[in-house]
């Protein structure tokens, strides 16, 4: 699977980011919370990726890389003025940002292959809630539009590229035993660390919404769309599994099927012709 780098440009400045999940604003704030992370986090996976490109002798992978690369540019850039919106609109996401980028520049000081290990874990995270946001659209059907089309297309490429950081682990750490349980042992402190992470943020943001203020009954619609049918927690849990089998690869659930909706977003959101500046990334 060769991604695909694709510029495209959502116009955020009309939408209500307070609320613009049709499920209401505490979907809305984890949508929200979620963007927090994502620019400083693709940076960092372009930071370890970078860091091992002239290990790879594989003409393809290599190529890969470089789409990989492009395409996490373009969602950090979205998100970044994603999140300036936030701020805009009154919510902490300047702050927020500053203290996720300080948890990230730490990870920087990690060993590099440890730093590979978290990437590949988080790009396991971001495949399978990118799928489960494409199997299940009732999690974000009857919202606006525009951030329908911004989330899907997310999802969409983090679907194309799902096991580009992989086979780099896999190509510069090989398959033996310490690769495996530097994999699954990094997968498992993330996990913890990234959803604690999520909810103390989710917390500020929520908190900072003086248009909304949320009852039992809210918090208990919101719980049931994380852990009920829809399941926005639940439905990741068998796919976060299957990254603990020996021979684990992202392809091994094949759902490109799904990338035949891409073409469609990248028309009707095709950025303007312009000259693009380059996008700074930390070495």
């Amino acid at each position: 699977m060769m991604p695909i780098r694709r510029d495209l440009k959502f116009d955020l400045a009309d939408v209500d980011l307070k609320c613009w999940n049709a499920h209401g604003p505490l979907l809305s704030a984890y949508m929200n919370t979620l963007s927090l992370f994502f620019p400083d986090g693709e940076r960092f996976f372009i930071h370890s990726l970078r860091h091992y490109r002239d290990r790879i002798t594989d003409p393809e992978l290599k190529k890969q890389v470089t789409a990989f690369i492009g395409q996490e540019a373009m969602h950090g850039r979205e998100h970044e003025e994603y999140n300036a919106r936030l701020e805009a609109q009154g919510l902490p996401a300047a702050t927020l940002g500053r203290e996720i980028f300080a948890i990230i520049e730490a990870a920087k000081k990690l060993p590099h292959e440890v730093q590979l290990s978290i990437t590949i874990a988080l790009e396991h995270f971001t495949a399978i809630y990118g799928d489960l946001l494409l199997r299940k659209p009732e999690i974000i059907e009857g919202s606006n539009p525009t951030m329908t089309a911004m989330w899907r297309w997310h999802a969409l490429e983090e679907t194309e590229h799902k096991a580009v950081a992989y086979d780099v682990y896999s190509t510069v750490m090989g398959k033996t035993l310490k690769a495996y349980l530097l994999r699954t042992s990094a997968l498992v402190v993330i996990t913890g660390v990234f959803l604690s992470a999520i909810a103390s943020t989710m917390a500020r943001m929520v908190k900072a919404d003086a248009e909304h203020r949320h009852g039992m009954r809210d918090w208990a619609k919101f719980g049931w769309l994380m852990l009920g049918p829809v399941g926005a927690l639940r439905g990741i849990a068998l796919p976060w599994l299957d990254y603990f089998k020996p021979g684990f690869h992202p392809w091994d659930h094949d759902n490109r099927q799904v990338l035949d909706q891409i073409d469609a977003l990248a028309v009707q959101y095709a950025a303007p012709a312009r000259r693009l500046e380059p996008v700074a990334v930390a070495a």
